[in-house]
């Protein structure tokens, strides 16, 4: 070997004791097994024990707050953690209370772009407790943001809420509406997959139907949807149970909605459209926004449809109802087996006959004025709820109109401009 050569150097000696130098400056025992290689490794283990004990440490002071409360959210502690997406809005807020009511874990995302921030106030006021609700401003386009939500949030189940919900607007914006219901569905249920969440609640809609030659509507009714919203939304259906096809671990429900209305029966929440929305409002937002003289009429859009009185024929169902079907399904929902049910009363009301019922409600003699068709309507839709009734024993509880109108009227009237404002800044 070359002088000074890193690699040990043996001389022959026959004490077996005699020091063997090893490369520059380094001594050893003869006998010694590949001489330096034991101490270093040692030293090698102790570091990885360190940075292992490090990382742990600093994993365990992640799940704590400044306060130094366990930040529950991001552990599974035996607590169902639901992810309600679109939280803010008028349904999803809805439903965020009876989920805290029965003991759920919650958090919302939502981008405000419909939603009430004013609503997650309300919210995080009545369930204060560490670990019971959290707000992230998300918009679920961003797929980076969706796949951080799963990453550092424990969630066993998904209802899917947000969506933009307008019939009319969808019409004049249909791409708008491919995106945000279809492409957000999808880019949703992939983050599901990814982080191994596999149980979702589908906030679905009577559109996908379209306008059925027979009433009433059953599940088993072919779906032609004759507006974008429908469409969007029927290809979301579509994308799930296409995915529950070829995974048997996803636990699905899609609710097809009909024409939600109501509000909490204690006056906690309400219905507050924004102002910019409201030409493209519910029915029922627009009746109250007239009764207060915020707008000057009320629009009844189309008088020639072929029903008894020549207005739309809709299926109307109470919030807290809808909600109570939500949470049926969660609990009902089983791996393999996607369930599908239409959410509604199973009785048509007029256009017509629901003006009558919120004039007496509300007892403002309201001003109508009477309109052409608006585009993408469809003359008359109920449904037969049996299915609903027989597979998740629900049944509408709230069925008088007048009765739900003057409950949601005395919200409204309380809040004429809404929510207090609330001003979200994001981190």
């Amino acid at each position: 070997m070359m002088p000074g050569s890193p690699l040990v150097r043996r001389r022959s000696n026959t004490g077996g004791n005699t020091p063997t130098r090893l490369g520059r400056g380094t001594w050893s025992l003869a006998g010694m097994v590949h001489g330096v290689s034991r101490p270093r490794s040692q030293v090698v283990i102790k570091i990885l024990i360190a940075a292992t004990l490090t990382a742990l440490c600093m994993f365990i002071l992640r799940q704590y707050d400044s306060a130094g409360t366990v930040i529950k959210f991001s552990v599974n502690d035996g607590v169902t953690h639901v992810l309600v997406t679109g939280g803010a809005g008028y349904i999803g807020s809805h439903a965020t209370l009876r989920l805290l009511q029965d003991g759920f874990r919650v958090t919302i995302v939502d981008n405000l772009s419909r939603g009430n921030m004013g609503a997650v106030q309300v919210l995080q006021e009545l369930f204060p407790e560490p670990g019971r609700l959290q707000f992230l401003y998300v918009d679920l386009g961003d797929s980076k943001a969706v796949n951080d939500v799963f990453t550092k949030n424990a969630i066993d189940v998904v209802m899917h809420f947000a969506a933009v919900a307008y019939v009319g607007e969808s019409m004049a914006e249909p791409l708008r509406y491919y995106h945000n219901i279809t492409s957000n569905t999808l880019g949703l249920v992939e983050a599901m997959v990814r982080h191994r969440v596999h149980k979702l609640i589908y906030s679905s809609t009577c559109a996908t139907y379209g306008e059925p030659e027979v009433m009433p509507i059953k599940e088993s009714t072919v779906q032609v949807p004759i507006n974008p919203y429908g469409k969007a939304k029927k290809m979301a259906e579509d994308i799930i149970l296409d995915y529950v096809k070829s995974n048997s671990q996803l636990a699905v429900t899609i609710l097809r909605y009909f024409n939600v209305i109501g509000s909490d029966s204690q006056g906690r929440l309400g219905e507050a459209p924004r102002p910019e929305l409201r030409a493209h409002g519910r029915i029922s937002g627009a009746c109250f926004d007239a009764a207060l003289g915020l707008i000057p009429e009320l629009k009844v859009q189309g008088t020639d449809y072929n029903t008894p009185d020549g207005t739309c024929v809709r299926d109307f169902i109470h919030v807290t109802d809808l909600i109570d079907a939500h949470v049926k399904a969660l609990k009902a929902a089983s791996p393999g087996k996607p369930g599908i049910y239409n959410v509604a009363t199973g009785k048509g009301v007029s256009v017509k006959e629901f003006v009558e019922a919120c004039k007496t409600a509300t007892g403002v003699n309201v001003t109508i004025k009477y309109m052409d068709r608006r585009p993408g309507d469809y003359a008359e839709v109920y449904s037969d709820p049996t299915k609903i009734a027989t597979e998740l024993n629900w049944t509408a509880q709230h069925t008088d109109l007048t009765k739900t109108l003057r409950v949601a009227w005395k919200w409204r009237k309380a809040h004429p401009k809404g929510y207090t404002s609330v001003d979200y800044v994001k981190n």
